[in-house]
């Protein structure tokens, strides 16, 4: 690779796609204003500096971004450059041009997903955005998160079982066909693993489902016992499929003896012998990355979460009804794209959030958030950092504030100095011991049994056997800010004040119906890294044309004609 930035519109190209389309269009605009945001250099540790010339990373990267912004096919967008006049315009080429293959664009994203550059080209349209003085530190920013399917089969326990057995063989039949003949009879696996698991019926009968949970999970021991033999090559076990049949393997059954010291496997009990956690379950043979995960009680996928972040500047108050708030200020765009597996949830993605928004450069004043009740700590770390979290927290647990009679820790009156706590009686607590509770520091408040055996309030305040009452606090800062917290969140300010969080609904709406962001285009965690960057970047270019041109998008609904013509015959 030679880097080098855009090549230079043709004379001819330009001149043709001027006449064509005298306004201008996308394409054509988002290479006169972000040219320099598609340079090569950025992309240079990933390309070889001897050999044959190579395509330009920085108009790949644009044909990938244009690509996203019409939710095509690698296929139609390799058509496109060749086929289309403004795409031409776009990356700099003749009128002539026959464009490149379609697998090019495979190619590319493999180069960026083995090199960690994910993100080079939403960052620098960031930085560009940054210099313009469309984004900056401080002001308002918000971040939600959605579910996003992966691009495999959906396979229960069984199906998973018997599919990655079939995936071990035919990465083994092309990678070593000597060593896998002399493992396994060949005839007999190809005509039990030849289709995929999923074209055939499974059988109605429980007892025949059993047995044939039995003949997947011995022939998976089959090949994973020819594969970890002292006598069996090692790059064997470094074939991916066959390191994810041992995981499988692991998780899906039991190995042991029997009465007479034999070898034998059955499948695991899920209540009895237990199944591996969410977070490490394997569920495909073809992406390892994949989680199961639920939210609520409706919704229940495999796949993977995105958290997109924005900046949310509100429009401004009008009181005439017969007109429209003018908008004024810049655009809403992203400013971070977050990619975990489905079981993260969405309060684990928050600090390195803020940390990439922060390293950036446009760290908010307030950050708004949907309700994944933030811990202590989080909050304490963002206000540290002079980040307001705007978002719900957990509140009291206990019986009695989730009851809401008697007394819930709020009517303790806490001494940090003399380390006592006062209860609404009058009486002082006896002991006060630090503790570690889940690898967090907690402060364990108890009453004496002699305090408590005779106080009037004894049944609004505690429902312990021992007829005593015990708190647990969290540090004293931690304490303050999450009580703050509490209260606040009470308020009708703060709830009028949380409702701007509820626009970004209409950003993972808008990045559905252009990009969708909801089903990932390819397997693997880094893979999908990058699609939801692109993606990132393909909707922060169709905010920044509309703004170009008819200002940004709409924040209200407008009224109707036939309201209107209502108002004017009413006054």
């Amino acid at each position: 690779m030679q880097p080098k930035g855009l090549p230079p519109v043709p004379e001819q190209t330009a001149r043709t796609a001027r006449a064509a389309f005298p306004k201008g269009s996308l394409p054509m605009r988002v290479r006169d204003h972000l040219a320099e945001v598609f340079a090569d250099e950025p992309f240079a540790e990933a390309f070889g500096v001897r050999g044959a010339r190579g395509y330009s990373p920085g108009v790949l990267a644009l044909v990938t971004v244009l690509q996203f912004s019409e939710d095509l096919t690698d296929r139609q967008a390799a058509e496109a450059v060749r086929d289309r006049l403004t795409w031409k315009y776009a990356v700099g080429a003749e009128l002539t041009d026959a464009g490149f293959d379609h697998t090019v664009l495979p190619r590319f994203r493999a180069r960026l997903a083995d090199h960690g550059m994910e993100r080079v080209v939403f960052d620098r349209l960031l930085e560009h955005c940054k210099e313009a003085g469309l984004v900056a530190a401080g002001g308002k920013q918000r971040t939600d998160a959605t579910h996003v399917i992966s691009s495999v089969r959906n396979l229960n326990r069984l199906e998973l079982a018997g599919e990655s057995v079939r995936a071990a063989l035919e990465a083994l039949a092309v990678a070593a066909p000597s060593w896998l003949a002399g493992v396994v009879d060949v005839t007999e696996f190809a005509t039990r693993y030849g289709p995929r698991i999923d074209s055939w019926k499974m059988p109605s009968s429980q007892v025949k489902r059993d047995r044939l949970a039995q003949v997947f999970g011995q022939d998976a021991l089959a090949l994973c016992q020819g594969a970890w033999a002292k006598d069996s090559p090692a790059w064997i076990r470094q074939i991916e499929s066959v390191a994810l049949l041992r995981q499988v393997l692991v998780q899906t059954y039991l190995i042991g003896s029997d009465s007479r010291g034999r070898q034998v496997i059955r499948k695991r009990d899920a209540d009895s012998d237990g199944v591996p956690p969410g977070q490490l379950r394997l569920a495909s043979p073809y992406d390892s990355d994949a989680r199961w995960a639920a939210k609520g009680d409706d919704l229940f996928w495999c796949g993977y979460k995105i958290h997109l972040t924005e900046t949310c500047t509100t429009l401004p108050t009008d009181t005439d009804t017969d007109t429209e708030p003018e908008w004024q200020g810049p655009p809403n765009l992203i400013t971070d794209v977050h990619t975990t597996d489905a079981t993260v949830p969405d309060v684990k993605a928050t600090a390195p959030i803020q940390a990439k928004l922060a390293e950036h450069g446009v760290k908010p004043a307030e950050h708004y958030l949907d309700s994944g009740c933030p811990s202590a700590e989080l909050i304490t770390r963002a206000k540290k950092q002079d980040i307001r979290m705007v978002t719900p927290v957990l509140l009291d647990r206990s019986a009695q504030a989730k009851a809401a009679d008697g007394f819930d820790k709020t009517a303790f009156a806490i001494n940090w100095k003399t380390r006592q706590v006062r209860c609404p009686a009058g009486k002082t607590s006896s002991h006060w011991n630090p503790v570690k509770q889940h690898g967090k520091d907690a402060i364990v408040i108890t009453f004496s049994v002699l305090t408590c055996r005779d106080c009037p309030f004894q049944l609004q305040c505690t429902a312990s056997k021992l007829g005593r009452r015990m708190l647990t606090l969290r540090p004293k800062e931690l304490h303050e800010n999450l009580a703050r917290a509490r209260a606040e969140q009470k308020t009708d300010t703060w709830k009028n004040k949380y409702k701007i969080r509820a626009g970004v609904e209409g950003t993972i709406n808008q990045a559905l119906d252009i990009t969708g962001i909801r089903r990932a285009r390819y397997r693997g965690l880094p893979k999908v890294r990058i699609q939801h960057a692109f993606s990132a970047t393909a909707l922060n270019i169709v905010r920044l044309d509309a703004w170009w041109t008819t200002g940004p998008l709409d924040r209200t609904r407008r009224t109707s004609r036939l309201e209107q013509l209502s108002y004017r015959l009413s006054a």
